[in-house]
């Protein structure tokens, strides 16, 4: 040991940050043999990692991973007395590495880095102040890129984090980590958890608005800057559509949402939020027919009807199940009409005033193209929702023309789904196309209404 100490000394004493480096890989490889063959006592040992966490190791070699395999190695190793600090010393030297600048809103680190915050975490309660070592590991945990393996590890570590009624911070970083590792909840291996531990997330979550303290501006909450609420209550309205999650959730966990959503504001920007989240992070989100009911029937039985309307108008303005599979719609209009009708067609009109809104149009035409517009047709039987317009139309009337006529698709089946006669269908889907060539600035001295275009694209009812 006093042979590395030395060595170290001597290292220490040239310059050149090839130096540095090399002095930091001497001491990660020694660390390693003295974690595993357990030879050293555990005062010397922590003495030598003080040393080298004083040369600012990441930084010198400008990456955390070192960091993440000496957390291995002690929470592997036998120093059970002095491993908490040992690992927290190393977590508080990767967060001087990862925060050095602010803000901070993502860092990338492998996924093979995740498992030893998780362990450190599970063996660290110490969250009281936002130095502490367990709040920087889950600082880094809700600012990774997060994985679809690791739901099992994470789900207890959230348990506890999140029913800190008293830590500001420590709950919206925890709701920050729950949706960073958001597709691990559908994992097949979540199938294997047992229910009361699922229970336990959902009611730690609880309604993901609400927090302790939360200072005032104007007389209005305001939540920390880089947590996004109506985000985490997209997540459980995915759960409202998963079997596994929706006998889970209770009332509470929309509390804030109803309030939001009763109004126009609230319903665009849940529905925005739900498309990013469509559009990133989950292609699957209430990607189906059989979801989309799942989902509204689940909220229903709760009673946060204006969440289960947010959850019609996603399925009729998005058009997320493909417009020609008569029988998923079929079954969405079902649900639909039943709904209206037992809760107050005044929300068909809101539902089609929102279809006709085109303040999410960028964002809706990247998600129709990413989910049918690149298919092949006639893929798995159904044809392509959308064929491609006359080679003489411009570019960007070639994108924004399928649009209009997809929201003049389901205001004609809305229309008839509630026995209403507007005008007819191709008399509708000549206006769209005008109404879109002229935002583009396209000519429309021939056909508006290519027929194979129309109808490929809206061949309704």
């Amino acid at each position: 040991m006093c042979g590395l100490s030395y060595s170290f000394c001597q290292t220490d004493s040239l310059d050149g940050s090839d130096t540095l480096k090399a002095a930091v890989h001497l001491f990660h490889r020694q660390l390693q043999r003295l974690f595993k063959e357990e030879t050293a006592d555990e005062s010397t040992l922590t003495s030598v990692l003080s040393m080298l966490i004083h040369l600012d190791p990441f930084q010198t070699v400008d990456s955390g991973e070192l960091g993440f395999s000496w957390i291995t190695e002690i929470l592997n190793s036998g120093y059970e007395q002095r491993r908490e600090w040992m690992a927290g010393e190393v977590v508080q030297s990767l967060g001087k590495h990862f925060f050095r600048t602010e803000p901070v809103s993502f860092i990338n680190v492998e996924p093979a880095c995740i498992p030893p915050l998780l362990g450190f975490l599970s063996l660290s309660e110490k969250l009281d102040t936002t130095r502490s070592s367990g709040f920087i590991a889950l600082r880094i945990l809700a600012t990774s890129p997060g994985s679809a393996d690791f739901g099992p590890m994470v789900l207890p570590i959230l348990h506890s984090t999140l029913l800190s009624t008293d830590r500001l911070h420590a709950r919206h970083l925890a709701l920050n980590v729950f949706l960073r590792f958001m597709p691990g909840w559908f994992s097949p291996k979540m199938e294997n958890i047992p229910s009361e531990d699922l229970n336990k997330l959902v009611q730690a979550v609880d309604d993901p608005f609400e927090f302790p303290n939360l200072p005032l501006r104007d007389g209005k909450p305001v939540h920390p800057p880089d947590y996004d609420p109506m985000m985490a209550a997209a997540v459980l309205i995915e759960f409202a559509s998963s079997d596994l999650w929706q006998n889970h959730l209770c009332r509470s966990n929309f509390a804030s949402c109803e309030e939001i959503l009763s109004t126009w504001d609230g319903k665009k920007t849940a529905l925005r939020c739900m498309l990013d989240m469509a559009i990133r992070s989950w292609p699957e989100f209430l990607c189906t027919a059989a979801k989309i009911t799942m989902a509204i029937r689940r909220l229903e039985a709760l009673q946060c009807l204006n969440t289960a309307e947010v959850v019609i108008m996603w399925a009729w303005i998005l058009g997320v199940v493909n417009p020609v599979d008569h029988d998923a719609w079929e079954v969405i209009e079902r649900d639909t009409l039943r709904f209206c009708r037992t809760h107050g067609t005044r929300r068909l009109i809101a539902l089609k005033r929102h279809i006709t809104d085109t303040s999410m149009a960028a964002s809706h035409i990247k998600f129709l193209q990413s989910r049918f517009w690149s298919s092949s047709s006639g893929a798995g039987g159904v044809r392509q929702p959308f064929a491609k317009p006359q080679a003489r139309l411009q570019s960007r009337y070639h994108t924004v023309a399928p649009l209009y006529i997809s929201r003049a698709c389901q205001l004609r089946r809305l229309d008839y789904l509630f026995g209403y006669d507007p005008t007819t269908w191709k008399e509708a889907v000549a206006v769209t196309v005008e109404e879109a060539a002229e935002e583009t600035d396209v000519s429309v001295g021939y056909s508006v209404t290519p027929v194979q275009f129309m109808d490929s694209g809206c061949d309704y009812p």
